[in-house]
């Protein structure tokens, strides 16, 4: 097993991981909350080293990243476990859980495959990459030495030292902000907020494209004001021309709570615009919030249906019409 990284013996028995925020203390034998670091022989081991649940090319805009290479593929590994435990999980059957055991996947081989069905960029993604971090952090370091991109779809949900390790090595994330209330964190994912945001600055700063994503649960996270404040925390701290994905939520796992309307998305969507030229509505079919338009003179710049994407007033990275930059990496 591969020895993990960012962890300290305890006084007693067992390690405490230093990883995330919730500093697992774990004894002998056992594995902390996100099931793959477990200690061995009074050391922490990454035990979900090169476990892959699925590689497969995507649509760069199924992550969703619509501002970075959009109409490209890009090929997309997934592992088990996860940090955080949300009732409402649409990937549960691979975050909830982790096999001890099964066939482990070379970073090498993952690359050269990814390489071979043409893409350029690689996403760690489907289930929380961050707690398999001496795996990701590997892959990063390899695709960038042959030249290619790397992207984290993540809840963000780590400390600041290892985040700042490993961000060098990453081009794009799409960041899950579940909520901006932190009662939200605690009652229904078993996290907190704080250091979500904290990782949305770092990134950020590190020079990382960045977009967010937030699933809209009725009757939890949904509220006009809420959204608005996730808003204007994004533009006044990461920048008015990151793009804001609302994702329509559907029962899953532990939650029954009937699936969002498509008013309530669209709602949102108005509420949010005011504050960020970048807002779109994904998860379900709507007349707003799937195409990208020029915040300086409204020109239609990439028109969408489903994943179908067509580039129809872009001149290389800037508006056709007026010139203007258009925030989209290409």
């Amino acid at each position: 097993m591969k020895t993990a990284m960012y962890w300290h013996r305890e006084p007693s028995e067992g390690v405490q991981c230093d990883l995330c925020p919730h500093r697992c203390r774990i004894p002998e034998g056992r594995a902390g909350r996100c099931q793959i670091r477990r200690c061995v022989k009074g050391t922490l081991a990454a035990s979900g080293y090169g476990f892959v649940s699925s590689a497969h090319l995507d649509p760069i805009e199924k992550k969703p990243l619509y501002h970075f290479f959009p109409g490209s593929a890009i090929f997309s590994i997934g592992g088990w476990g996860c940090n955080l435990a949300c009732a409402f999980c649409q990937n549960w059957s691979i975050s909830q859980e982790a096999p001890e055991d099964g066939g482990r996947c070379e970073v090498a081989d993952l690359l050269a495959r990814a390489r071979a069905e043409g893409s350029e960029c690689v996403a760690y993604t489907y289930n929380e990459p961050l707690i398999n971090y001496e795996f990701v952090m590997g892959c990063c370091q390899q695709a960038r030495s042959m030249g290619m991109r790397n992207v984290l779809v993540t809840n963000g949900f780590i400390n600041r030292e290892p985040a700042d390790e490993l961000l060098p090595f990453v081009d794009a994330i799409n960041l899950d902000i579940k909520s901006m209330d932190n009662r939200f964190y605690e009652e229904h994912c078993r996290g907190s907020l704080a250091p979500v945001l904290e990782f949305a600055r770092q990134a950020i700063g590190k020079g990382c494209h960045l977009e967010i994503t937030n699933l809209v649960i009725p009757g939890l996270n949904d509220d006009s004001e809420l959204l608005e404040s996730m808003a204007q925390w994004i533009s006044g701290n990461l920048g008015k021309t990151v793009p804001l994905h609302l994702s329509g939520y559907f029962p899953q796992y532990k939650m029954r709570v009937p699936a969002t309307p498509k008013a309530v998305l669209e709602r949102g969507w108005e509420v949010c615009r005011k504050h960020l030229p970048y807002v779109y509505v994904g998860n379900v079919e709507t007349g707003k919030g799937q195409d990208t338009s020029c915040p300086g003179c409204g020109s239609l710049l990439i028109r969408r249906r489903g994943y179908r994407v067509e580039m129809v007033g872009l001149n290389s990275a800037a508006c056709a019409h007026c010139g203007r930059t258009a925030d989209i990496r290409r």
